[in-house]
């Protein structure tokens, strides 16, 4: 096996050897196993795949979760595990496919209870560039061998898709636990068309007597007529290999029944069996119904629901035996009901009831990014569920169906959502919210199909399927076009008119938190976590930002001289009063306040000569300087950004005395909505989604264009203690084609500061459909009400969002006034 060696056979000396080589090779000849390395070449990262913990010495890993990654020189590629101690970078997305990261310090770790099994750890890495150096040199990845240490070529586990430690048997999704991922699950396999022998089966109604009694199981013939996502429940300590449940509801001539798939049977069959599947099913077992779980609506399928007991498929004990029926084979005579479904329009949505199932079908026109949030079921181990927001519509309203779809472990459809595609959403459950339009979020039991997945499924002769299809063909492309889009902040439904607490509830949608809370929760966001939080305190400066060249956020970084000057004025016991030259190279000009008081408006621009104008308003505002202090401020750093400021009487001293400033409060690019087109497509979707697990030639190293950063505010909030302030951005929905437009309700208000934070938007919207393109108000004139919110008590509700990176994106969505009368 010598001569065989990958090491031992090709290199012939360490020069030679490429980097990971002489890296093998170095931690195979020293005493310590360990190696800092003083060479900084780059390794392109090939993929990055997680799965559940092994107990070491009683102490779980963070999260509970352990990560391998698969790195390339470009000669040779080596599975390596990430040391628990960085498994942050992987949680914030630094540490990510398809990007060069330079390993500083590994150890090769030997199976003490294993021969012939060990693996290089990562100990120590520094994460490199946006684009890989390494990976455009490479023509097939797939070709390049596996290093492997000598004397382990016939490791399989660093050969296979299995994780390091030997004791897991498979990977998890990335980002979720609902998705099936690796080279174990099963699809497309062929049904059979062997002749069946159906004259001894039994019926769904005869089970259940069949439970209570002794009872030898016959076989089953039956129709697949719901399906429900994967169900993971592994745990620590847990000797299952594949502790996976997925229910389905199935059907014959006398009514239905639930079926559980368990453990290994799921990815031997679970991708295999959908909805209008036949299936044979012989050595099945019978178990009480868990009541405990959600149930597809199925009234309109007119069956009967045998709902006391389910059917059980397991690996063993019996192991059962699942037979896939070819369309081919299946025969009238059998009687197995045809799958029925009840499709909604959207002019419909109205009238149905709150929690109701329904099915729908519309074009999409805006596919919000994919976000994160926490299942806050889980116990033990953290669990994720990905979601989006999609607006489509179907004609028959002037508004959108708005969807809050979940995975629903059909990550390739999941991911290829975009505008212009017929989407398809099965049991949907209907969401009334007062002072928001219906939205319809998924449930266990909902399936999703768009262009391309609709050949052959059981909906497509549904007459409100064939009525939508008519109607797209009216449609032109480059109309529906100019009204779509995708990306950015998207938040759904709108928050209330007023904020109320109820000490006796702690599942309020959006908790109550205090300032030091948060600080927690923004350093434990994860990679695009998406959370809701409302803190108490009050406004004490604010900024109005207004990016006039898109090479400052090209990067998708935060404006220069902007976020980061304001974190660096508010350091506690820093010089907060402007320098000198910020003084003596400044104009002003009067603006009215909404108590009609005068306030002194500084702007400082290169070049600028004032008027005979703006030197008598000087003049005017130097006389009455003694009536109120500054509060108006116009700074550019530079030419490309101006910022228009605020600060309540009160700020210059509180500023002093916090003990605390986070300073995230920026606007990103990632923030923004954009349109779609189809010569944008692929960049636009892997902007748009999750880091993939594995590196593609097709993913592509291009980012999206850069778009001109629109205006926001960016506004200080003091806690209720004054002990801690946090930035926050604002940016005002302006333009009814906005998606944040749909649903919103648009009360006229006065367009002072409070009342724009409180509603979220500009008072008229301005709608380009209907040529009232009206002209914005100026920030001036917005700004210069801001005194309202002197000393004022607010409730701000925040989100946040981990978008990578240093990047925590901490918008405002509404900001309540507390009276007397709102106190709960």
């Amino acid at each position: 096996m010598e001569g065989n060696s990958p090491c031992s056979s090709i290199v012939t000396s360490l020069s030679e050897a490429s980097f990971l080589q002489r890296t093998l090779e170095r931690l195979s000849s020293t005493q310590s196993l360990r190696l800092q390395t003083e060479e900084a070449e780059a390794v392109a990262v090939l993929a990055l795949q997680r799965y559940l913990s092994e107990q070491t010495e009683g102490q779980q890993q963070p999260g509970g979760y352990s990560y391998d990654v698969t790195v390339t020189d470009g000669v040779w590629r080596a599975k390596c595990f990430v040391h628990p101690r960085l498994n942050h970078l992987v949680h914030t997305n630094c540490l990510r496919t398809g990007t060069d990261v330079t390993i500083t310090q590994c150890s090769f770790v030997y199976n003490e209870r294993r021969l012939g099994h060990g693996y290089m750890c990562i100990e120590n890495v520094r994460c490199g560039a946006e684009m890989s150096s390494v990976l455009p040199r490479i023509k097939d990845v797939g070709s390049l061998p596996m290093l492997v240490k000598h004397g382990m070529e016939r490791s399989a586990v660093l050969q296979s898709d299995v994780p390091l430690h030997v004791s897991r048997k498979h990977y998890l999704s990335l980002w979720n636990t609902d998705d099936p991922e690796g080279d174990i699950w099963t699809s497309g396999s062929p049904s059979s068309e062997t002749v069946l022998d159906v004259s001894r089966i039994t019926l769904l109604c005869s089970l259940e007597s069949s439970f209570r009694n002794a009872w030898k199981s016959l076989p089953l013939l039956v129709k697949i007529i719901h399906k429900s996502r994967l169900r993971y429940y592994g745990k620590f300590g847990l000797k299952i290999d594949y502790p996976y449940q997925a229910y389905f509801e199935v059907a014959d001539q006398s009514g239905t029944m639930s079926l559980v798939l368990w453990n290994e049977l799921c990815p031997e069959f679970y991708q295999r069996l959908n909805v209008g599947t036949v299936l044979y099913l012989q050595n099945y077992t019978l178990k009480q119904s868990y009541s405990n779980r959600s149930r597809p609506q199925m009234d309109h399928h007119r069956l009967k629901s045998f709902n006391s007991i389910e059917i059980c498929l397991n690996p063993r004990n019996p192991a059962s035996v699942i037979t896939v029926v070819s369309p081919k084979s299946v025969l009238p005579q059998w009687g197995l009901p045809e799958v029925s479904y009840q499709f909604t329009t959207r002019s419909e949505l109205e009238k149905i009831a709150n929690n109701s199932a329904c099915d729908i079908i519309g074009l999409v026109t805006f596919v919000g990014r994919v976000e994160r949030v926490k299942n806050k079921g889980s116990k033990g181990q953290e669990k994720y569920w990905t979601y989006r927001w999609v607006h489509a519509v179907d004609g028959t309203s002037n508004h959108p169906f708005i969807l809050e779809v979940f995975s629903s472990s059909q990550p390739e459809i999941f991911s290829s959502i975009c505008p212009m595609t017929y989407l398809v959403c099965t049991q949907m459950r209907v969401c009334q919210v007062e002072g928001s339009l219906p939205y319809l979020t998924s449930s266990c039991e909902t399936q999703m199909f768009i262009t391309g997945y609709h050949k052959g499924q059981p909906y497509v002769s549904d007459p409100k399927v064939k009525s939508f299809i008519q109607w797209t063909k009216t449609l032109k492309d480059n109309i529906v076009l100019q009204k779509t889009a995708v990306g950015g902040h998207y938040s759904y439904p709108h928050p209330p008119k007023t904020f109320t607490q109820s000490v006796n509830d702690a599942s309020v949608q959006v908790p109550l938190v205090a300032a030091a809370d948060l600080k927690m929760e923004m350093e434990t966001l994860q990679y695009r976590e998406h959370k809701k939080l409302a803190i108490q305190g009050q406004i004490t400066a604010i900024r109005y930002v207004k990016v006039q060249n898109e090479s400052q956020v090209a990067e998708g970084k935060e404006v220069p001289g902007v976020s980061t000057d304001i974190c660096e004025q508010t350091i506690p016991g820093a010089d907060s009063h402007r320098s000198t030259a910020e003084q003596t190279d400044s104009e002003s000009v009067t603006s009215p306040s909404a108590g009609g008081k005068k306030r002194r408006l500084e702007r400082r621009r290169p070049g600028h000569k004032m008027t005979q104008k703006e030197h008598e308003q000087e003049q005017r505002g130097t006389e009455s300087e003694t009536e109120e202090p500054l509060s108006l401020q116009l700074h550019s750093s530079n030419q490309d950004t101006d910022v228009l400021s605020w600060e309540s009487n009160s700020w210059l001293r509180q500023r002093q005395e916090v003990s605390e400033h986070l300073c995230q409060g920026g606007l990103y690019q990632d923030s923004i909505s954009r349109s779609f087109t189809f010569d944008e497509k692929k960049v636009l979707l892997q902007w748009n989604n999750l880091q993939p697990t594995r590196w593609t030639p097709e993913q592509t190293a291009d980012t999206v264009s850069p778009l001109i950063c629109p205006r926001y505010y960016q506004v200080t909030i003091l806690g209720i203690n004054k002990q801690i302030a946090v930035d926050a951005a604002y940016f005002p929905v302006v333009s009814s084609s906005e998606p944040r437009a749909v649903g919103l309700p648009v009360d006229p208000h006065s367009n002072t500061m409070l009342s724009c934070l409180s509603s979220g938007f500009l008072y008229p919207l301005r709608d380009r459909a209907n040529h009232t393109d009206l002209t914005p108000l100026e920030p001036e004139e917005i700004l210069a009400t801001a005194s309202e919110l002197e000393d004022t008590h607010v409730v701000c509700l925040l989100e946040l969002c981990h978008l990578g990176g240093d990047k925590v994106e901490v918008l405002i969505n509404k900001v309540y006034r507390v009276t007397e009368a709102s106190l709960v």
